[in-house]
């Protein structure tokens, strides 16, 4: 088994290589090529954490097999100088079943949710989208920004921070490592203005997009609501968007912003327009007008990290690095 480090991770896994094996991941979910449960979630009494798990199985003649990601979120980890969630991504081998390599999970999540969001950025957004509005600052806005610019000529970029130093943070690491210019906002309304481009990447429980708020024609990658009771997307503005997820099952369970206008009868139970893979696939036309507002909401899928761990441990055996580890 190859044990693979972050740095490793991120090396041999940049955005620009995760978007093409996403986009296949997206098709093969849609096109029935997948197993894949609803995620479990374990959370303590006891215990201000929890313990998501994410088992799968993908067919395919490249980048298929078993595996599954573990990872535990610990709120109070960022006051720790540490992620939010940490965990492993683990695939096994094709043939034998033997486990192939075990890696870390956060470098993973962080570069293939950026490139889903990318794939549906190509696929739904504006050809002329590039006024970027970022709704957080912390490792989602990074690899957001980071794949915003792969398929988008970005004119201008603002982001929101709860807190202000993180996002001068941000604005510093941008110009830095990106080269790109990032103005700070006081306000999620002061980031939408004139915003045809969108990423929200928050934890927050309470919405911060409002529908007023949504320039005609915008694209939004809802990232961040990864659970029931969480919400970065107002229920009028849910009502407003021609709303695409990643799956329907996992919205239908799991995602606050489509639950929450359900509930309120603000939309009905085919609000869902496609699933992003259904687009790929050419089953949906996806955005049908310049002035449509397109919303893709992303939960997260298991079959996002199975592939993108069989790609990384390809890449990493390739160029001799990891360390291996023998179970027996």
């Amino acid at each position: 088994m190859l044990l693979i480090d972050r740095a490793t991770v991120q090396e041999v896994y940049p955005v620009s290589t995760a978007l093409p094996v996403m986009a296949e991941a997206m098709r093969r979910y849609s096109s029935g090529q997948v197993d894949l449960p609803l995620r479990t979630i374990l959370r303590p009494e006891k215990d201000t954490g929890l313990l998501g798990t994410m088992p799968g199985f993908v067919a395919g003649d490249d980048l298929a097999g078993y595996g599954l990601k573990a990872m535990v979120l610990k709120p109070e980890n960022p006051a720790r100088g540490l992620d939010l969630h940490i965990g492993v991504v683990m695939v096994f081998d094709p043939e034998t079943g033997a486990p192939l390599a075990l890696m870390d999970a956060g470098a993973v999540t962080a570069v293939r949710t950026a490139a889903v969001s990318a794939v549906a950025t190509e696929a739904l957004a504006r050809p002329d989208a590039g006024d970027l509005a970022l709704l957080g600052s912390g490792v989602q806005a990074r690899s957001h920004l980071e794949a915003m610019q792969l398929v988008r000529p970005l004119r201008r970029v603002r982001v929101w921070s709860r807190t202000s130093d993180n996002a001068e943070a941000f604005r510093a690491w941008a110009a830095a490592d990106l080269g790109i210019e990032v103005e700070t906002v006081a306000t999620p309304a002061q980031a939408l203005a004139g915003a045809d481009l969108v990423c929200t990447t928050t934890a927050t429980k309470e919405p911060i997009v409002q529908a007023a708020d949504l320039s005609p024609g915008v694209h939004l990658n809802a990232v961040g609501a990864s659970f029931v009771d969480h919400r970065e997307l107002s229920s009028e503005a849910v009502a407003k968007a021609s709303f695409f997820v990643d799956s329907r099952e996992s919205a239908r369970a799991e995602s606050g912003d489509l639950l929450g206008p359900l509930t309120e009868g603000l939309v009905g139970p085919d609000h869902i327009r496609a699933e992003l893979g259904e687009v790929l696939l050419g089953k949906h036309p996806g955005r049908r007008e310049h002035a449509e507002i397109t919303v893709f909401k992303s939960l997260g899928l298991g079959v996002q990290d199975v592939m993108s761990g069989f790609a990384v441990a390809r890449e990493a055996a390739a160029r001799g690095l990891g360390q291996d580890f023998r179970l027996g």
